[in-house]
């Protein structure tokens, strides 16, 4: 595949900072002070020319890397077809296969069914609506840390308050919270669900709660696997009270965790699942798949959208569900996380800043705290990743702490990239101390 064009615009990173101060709410909030300008698989180029590795995906977006040739391909191919016809107007068969398709990637060999919309948070709206219309209840629970979006009733399951509620309220009802489990942070498995007895006792009785969601690897609140024995028993309490199990995959899924998905990790299937971000190679896709019964449950009509599915997205994601089958991504996912973890491991020799390295495949974080007195290091985190930034290599932070790295390359980056990526990493955590 030929390489991206170079740019011919002639304009400074400062101005076009200027102009999207003046232009756009500063409620969006930006990370980079520069602007994108081109990108190929794990680099990118800014508009002055800079070459950045880029560790962060668009946030999990890009499992497949930036411009994948069968992703290019597949949408260059569509746009010669049609665009649009809204899919519950003039359906098209390519929305049908993919459903097939992923009905049949996920775990479990029941059947399923699955619907496509645009983004994360309208798979997760979805997905309560479908729970409430298969159970006739109204009461969904959720985990502190949990990130599930960022419209309302999304932003409600969410479990981190800054900045994703922060002057939003009030939101819908009937949500309940439970700690997460993270021994790391003194919370066992035992308290997690002693607490959702709690919600059962004194909140809302169980036979009301439509839906348990959780992320089996939690993104926004730190890259926190749920342990094994805790999905084993969330599975044993929401069959007692006939409640759905939901998996929100969006950032998981597609490989990042070694897996196709991270509930391929556990010996429990889900009810529903959503997915989303790396599905679609940068194009705006996800979708929601569970039982067939209980994705039959609400009215025709009453699920869809203008935009949802739209064929380009779908084109673009069988083109990654390809790449992902034929070129042994999910096998390079648990080779580069290894790699990955192997090198922390040995910083962390070095730099007591280093409290916790943890993931499956390449699902990677990595957490800061304080060496003198074990509480989470937001600056010291801060400065790693401004560091690395510095040194050409994009980091994303996280963390209901906001003192944990997460590590978010395309499963095909080059080898050789890797490895610089790598180096700067060790260079920005020396440097930060």
């Amino acid at each position: 595949m030929n390489a991206p064009m170079k740019s011919t615009i002639k304009v400074s990173n400062a101005e076009l900072h200027a102009r999207r101060l003046a232009a756009t709410p500063r409620g969006i909030g930006v990370m980079a002070d520069f602007f994108i300008d081109r990108a190929e698989n794990g680099e990118l180029w800014d508009v002055e020319g800079r070459r950045f590795i880029d560790f962060a995906g668009g946030i999990a977006v890009l499992n497949t890397g930036h411009r994948h040739p069968k992703v290019v391909a597949a949408l260059k191919a569509q746009i010669d077809r049609f665009t649009h016809s809204c899919y519950q107007v003039v359906p098209y068969e390519s929305y049908v296969t993919l459903a097939e398709k992923i009905n049949q990637i996920t775990p479990g060999n029941h059947a399923k069914k699955t619907a496509f919309f645009s983004t994360g948070a309208e798979a997760v709206e979805n997905v309560v609506k479908i729970a409430r219309c298969a159970t006739g209840r109204s009461g969904i629970i959720a985990f502190s840390g949990a990130f599930h979006g960022r419209s309302m009733m999304a932003a409600a399951l969410t479990g981190k308050v800054a900045p994703y509620k922060i002057g939003f309220g009030p939101f819908p009802g009937e949500i309940f919270h439970a700690p997460f489990p993270i021994p790391l942070h003194g919370v066992s498995v035992e308290d997690s669900l002693a607490y959702i007895e709690h919600i059962f006792k004194s909140e809302i009785e169980a036979k009301r709660v439509a839906a348990i969601i959780l992320e089996p690897v939690q993104g926004e609140g730190g890259f926190y696997m749920a342990p094994p024995e805790f999905m084993t028993a969330l599975r044993k309490i929401c069959d007692e009270h006939g409640i759905l199990m939901v998996a929100d995959e969006v950032q998981t899924g597609f490989g990042r965790t070694g897996k196709w998905f991270a509930m391929n990790h556990y010996d429990v299937l889900p009810d529903i699942m959503t997915m989303a971000k790396s599905m679609a190679g940068g194009t705006t896709l996800s979708a929601v798949c569970g039982r067939a019964e209980i994705m039959d449950a609400p009215a025709p009509g009453g699920l869809g959208g203008t935009y949802a599915g739209n064929p380009l997205a779908i084109a673009a994601s069988h083109a990654v569900i390809a790449a992902i089958e034929e070129e042994g991504l999910i096998a390079r996912s648990n080779m580069l996380g290894d790699k990955l973890k192997a090198r922390l491991a040995n910083a962390a020799k070095k730099f007591p800043q280093i409290a916790d390295i943890r993931g499956p495949g390449s699902m990677i974080a990595c957490e800061f705290n304080d060496p003198k007195t074990g509480k989470p290091d937001a600056d010291f985190t801060k400065r790693v990743q401004s560091e690395a930034r510095n040194r050409g290599l994009i980091l994303l932070t996280c963390g209901v702490y906001f003192n944990v790295v997460r590590f978010l390359y395309p499963l095909t980056i080059a080898d050789a990239h890797f490895d610089e990526a790598l180096d700067i990493i060790d260079a920005s955590i020396a440097a930060a101390v």
